[in-house]
């Protein structure tokens, strides 16, 4: 066993080597894209050179460099938007060249503002997105939806504040699972047997950092037997996190039963490194004012977030998002 340990860490060797090799070569290549993007920009704005140069420019590389891909007309127009997109914002700088060139175009093609160019680059960063799953989090309107939700602030126990001061950067208000592909009435059994088939959208969803540990998590206390829904561990906030699932309204009574699920845990299940347990009541629905009362004294870390089974079209979001960026600018002119 003790051989097959250490040949598992020379295989690690080898994959972060690759990993930093590949890096290297995408930072290189961005680089680049950026410098010819540069280059046409400067032509292009001082009336030297017109959309025909560039089509020339094209073929006279096709000819001189058999093998070159990548620098097709269409694509170094790209690279010139890529450039004057980004020039002004040199904040930007680093993470622009921690994309694929791919990620890079579909951020390009299918968002407006720079603010929501913005939030896709450091979302994909962040959750290491492949190109298909930052495609998807666009067209689902991830970036409407978070500005949305920011609105409202995520309602958590004063005593998950005290114990993890970046909770709230962890977990969500609203989560959509529109992948679980739910009848219109569903038990909670349902709900978890469809969570558990798309664990791996559900983790995209919720964050890389939450590993999965079990679903119907058996705690024995006394004679008698508990079973947690979900149970999950966060890598950053190091410690173990329950999901309670209910196809309803949340009721103040659901956190009686989630602080005894958190207390069991910390008592036999919690390593002694590890940080206190955090207990999540995913609901249907919630009221806000109700959940900030039954929140108000609970004595253990505990949040209240609902889902959303239906996908809202991006279009509603987008507008939405106006009327609330016009709201805050009749404020602000009063």
């Amino acid at each position: 066993m003790e051989i097959e340990k250490q040949f598992v860490e020379v295989t690690e060797l080898i994959r972060k080597a690759r990993y930093n090799a590949l890096k290297s070569v995408n930072t290189e290549l961005v680089n680049l894209y950026w410098e010819v993007g540069e280059y046409i920009s400067k032509k292009v704005e001082s009336a030297e050179w017109g959309k025909g140069i560039v089509q020339t420019l094209a073929v006279y590389l096709k000819q001189n460099m058999p093998g070159l891909k990548g620098f097709s007309a269409q694509n170094m127009w790209r690279m010139k938007q890529f450039y004057e997109t980004y020039r002004d914002n040199p904040k930007l700088s680093t993470l622009l060249r921690e994309l694929t060139w791919s990620s890079h175009l579909h951020i390009l093609s299918k968002t407006k503002s720079i603010e929501e160019k913005e939030f896709y680059l450091r979302l994909a960063i962040k959750e290491r997105y492949p190109v298909r799953e930052l495609e998807r989090q666009i067209d689902r309107g991830v970036y409407e939806r978070t500005m949305l939700s920011d609105t409202k602030a995520l309602k958590v126990s004063p005593v998950a504040t005290q114990i993890h001061p970046d909770i709230s950067s962890a977990f969500k208000d609203t989560y959509v699972l529109d992948f679980l592909d739910l009848p219109e009435r569903f038990s909670e059994k349902d709900l978890r047997k469809a969570i558990i088939q798309n664990l791996k959208h559900f983790i995209l969803e919720f964050g890389r950092d939450f590993t999965f540990i079990g679903e119907e998590y058996r705690l024995q206390v006394g004679n008698n037997d508990y079973f947690i829904d979900l149970l999950f561990f966060h890598r950053e906030l190091q410690c173990l996190v329950v999901v309670e699932l209910k196809i309803d309204d949340f009721k103040p009574e659901y956190l009686g039963k989630l602080n005894f699920y958190l207390e069991a845990l910390d008592r036999d299940v919690k390593k002694l490194h590890e940080n206190p347990s955090v207990g999540v009541i995913l609901c249907k629905s919630k009221d806000d004012e109700v959940v900030e009362y039954a929140l108000s004294r609970n004595l253990s870390p505990a949040l209240i977030s609902e889902y959303k089974t239906k996908l809202i079209d991006k279009r509603i979001l987008q507008r939405k998002l106006h009327e609330l960026f016009q709201l805050s600018l009749d404020d602000l002119s009063k």
